[in-house]
């Protein structure tokens, strides 16, 4: 009785906490504000496991759908990479202006551009970083990890700052190794047109193939990239908005990579008008992330939404993303 009678107390001082709603169902038992109900509706909406971590960096105000739990990550994991980079710049233990000599077997599949130049190019490393974000390219990404110390170096990173719900598992090289040893016919994902060329396959083997693999991509952490949680990777990408995480100048390099992204243009960017710095991470077709910040007319929102265990059309599943981005934004801006 006393619990109750607090709780009204609570709800009539407007005092209460906002709650992370945890899985979208059980919201209504809870006191909603109308961005938590944005929220909740979103995720039901959306054709697989959501989960969401959105603050207003001006009012404070945030809302949560499964912020806690743990998601594949995919390419979202190469932004700690990116940060220790730049706080390795910063303290003289890495020269971004270096030129990285791109070997044959430095070359690795799936997303990006480097896989498509001659063996020998030179790119500084600042080129490698921005690659990593804005094509989120796998060469450059296992390039960053090594030059920064590799796996076990980037997790006692995140552990000592307080971001240990983010782990990198392993490099691109490592993870599509196990795919590519599944089956030959269960290649690895690699873009939406992938995707959607493989559906165009109708043989028996070729659908079992691409059925495990998929299992493996929603269920088998060691098939994982990386782990986060909405919440985790939303102070992360916060850190940097403030200029908390690394230098003023720093953090807006990083800011400036993520706002010249070229992936994920049906994700959080697709329905705004208002520019948007952000990094997707992409498994066609079960699987499309996409955390940021969206600098809206009331101010910059730290988005983060993660989207796993995809049902149905991919696109249209990118779609809901952007859908939700701008259902946030006019809430804010109204």
């Amino acid at each position: 009785m006393k619990t109750v009678v607090a709780l009204v107390l609570g709800l009539a001082a407007g005092i209460l906490p906002s709650v992370d709603s945890g899985t979208p169902d059980v919201a209504q038992d809870k006191p909603l504000g109308g961005l938590q109900k944005i929220l909740d509706a979103q995720a039901v909406g959306f054709p697989g496991r959501a989960g969401i971590w959105v603050k207003h960096l001006t009012t404070g105000e945030e809302g949560a759908v499964r912020a806690d739990e743990t998601f594949n990550s995919a390419s979202v994991i190469k932004i700690p990479v990116l940060v220790i980079a730049f706080q390795m710049a910063e303290r003289g233990a890495i020269d971004l202006d270096e030129r990285i000599e791109i070997r044959k077997d430095d070359i690795r599949g799936g997303s990006g551009v480097f896989r498509y130049h001659d063996v020998g190019l030179r790119p500084t490393f600042r080129d490698v970083l921005m690659q990593m974000v804005i094509t989120s390219d796998n060469t450059a990404t296992d390039l960053a990890i090594a030059k920064v110390g590799g796996v076990a170096r980037v997790n006692a990173w995140l552990k000592e700052n307080d971001y240990g719900a983010l782990r990198l598992v392993q490099t691109t090289g490592d993870l599509f190794a196990k795919y590519n040893a599944l089956t030959p016919a269960a290649d690895p994902p690699s873009r939406p047109e992938a995707a959607s060329a493989r559906s165009r396959r109708s043989s028996p083997d070729s659908t079992r193939a691409e059925a495990d693999r998929n299992g493996k991509t929603n269920a088998d952490r060691a098939f994982w990239l990386g782990e986060i949680t909405p919440r985790a990777i939303g102070r992360m990408i916060e850190a940097i908005e403030k200029k908390t995480i690394a230098s003023a100048a720093s953090c807006e390099a990083m800011l400036r990579m993520m706002r010249a992204q070229q992936a994920g243009q049906r994700r959080l960017n697709h329905f705004l008008t208002v520019p948007v710095a952000h990094k997707t991470g992409d498994f066609p077709p079960v699987l499309a992330n996409d955390v940021g910040v969206i600098y809206a007319r009331s101010g910059a929102i730290v988005v983060a939404f993660l989207g796993n265990e995809i049902r149905g059309n991919y696109g249209e599943a990118e779609d809901k993303i952007g859908r939700a981005a701008q259902a946030i934004v006019e809430y804010f801006d109204k």
